[in-house]
């Protein structure tokens, strides 16, 4: 696409020897950076900036399609080649990966960003693809659930999104007060109406925070299936991303067949994870609750070395060893 007025075109031919997994964009910062993904986009599919603050990189391989928003500083602190996290879901499951980065959390409501989405809706581009999956996290989430209107049928999976930042819908969450001006009202605007055409879409949140359990409230609809994951905390992309739990989500998504039940096995991964473990036990030390905080740190002795647990089985034995005599 050389402007915005080009429609987007594309051959249907999939290359089965592309493997982004040799591309490492480590030693790239900054603009080095958004011209080396350039040329890989350019190299498989297209590359496109929107903007200042916004970049669009397709690359085409498989008949299913993962549109993921992420931003800069999160894939340069989750992924060691900095790359897009769709990358590694094209590399594992051959899908093809339209990556939308901005530089810093916008929310994508940039005029650039809308009219790129308009133009794709325009050109029939989504149409071409079997399947069609958006994926973001925070603000990207928000993204990922406003834009996904332009794919009617797709698959969207978000963790803690906000719903919408606009002072009067949520004037309780006092987070990001410097996007109190923006618009959140004009086209993809208030995320949930946005996923109404959505095959299915998925909220994933630590109901413990606050503000992501009262923007996922507002995600309610026919359509969405809402996993409480307590005791995950603020950085559920990268809890699970350290748990390699991404790709299996993405995966059962697109098979639609993410329900309670796969999401509870999955999530058992949970047991051996540090801190997610250490969330628990700190949990349950405020609300003082000896005994399974006992019974949870023999459970965690038992199968993993966790000194920090066994010292405080250890205490906690012994606080109740004193309360008997």
């Amino acid at each position: 696409m050389k402007d915005n007025t080009d429609q987007i075109g594309r051959e249907t031919v999939f290359d089965d020897e592309l493997d982004l997994t040799d591309v490492d964009l480590s030693h790239h910062a900054g603009p080095a950076w958004i011209d080396a993904i350039s040329e890989v986009g350019e190299a498989h599919g297209f590359a496109e900036p929107l903007g200042k603050r916004h970049h669009a990189i397709f690359v085409e391989d498989g008949d299913t399609l993962l549109v993921t928003f992420e931003s800069m500083p999160g894939i340069s602190a989750y992924s060691q080649t900095a790359t897009p996290l769709g990358w590694e879901m094209q590399a594992i499951e051959g899908w093809s990966n339209l990556s939308v980065i901005c530089s810093a959390d916008t929310w994508f409501r940039d005029e650039e960003v809308i009219h790129f989405f308009d133009q794709l809706l325009d050109d029939g581009f989504f149409d071409e693809f079997e399947k069609v999956i958006f994926y973001g996290a925070g603000p990207c989430g928000y993204a990922a659930a406003a834009y996904s209107v332009a794919a009617p049928g797709a698959r969207v999976v978000l963790l803690q999104p906000q719903a919408t930042l606009d002072p009067r819908v949520a004037e309780w969450d006092d987070r990001f007060p410097e996007m109190r001006r923006v618009d959140f009202t004009s086209r993809f605007g208030y995320a949930p109406d946005m996923i109404d055409a959505a095959q299915a879409a998925y909220v994933l949140y630590d109901p413990q925070e606050r503000m992501d359990a009262m923007h996922a409230a507002l995600f309610e609809r026919r359509n969405v299936t809402r996993f409480r994951l307590p005791y995950m905390g603020d950085a559920l992309q990268g809890d699970l991303l350290e748990m390699d739990l991404i790709h299996p989500i993405l995966d059962a998504a697109a098979d639609d067949r993410l329900d309670t039940a796969e999401m509870a096995r999955l999530l058992r991964a949970r047991r051996t994870h540090p801190p997610y473990l250490r969330r628990l036990l700190s949990r349950l030390d405020a609300e003082n609750r000896p005994l399974l905080a006992e019974w949870l740190c023999a459970n965690v002795t038992a199968r993993m070395n966790a000194p920090r647990f066994r010292r405080r089985l250890e205490a906690l034995r012994a606080e109740a060893e004193g309360r008997e005599i």
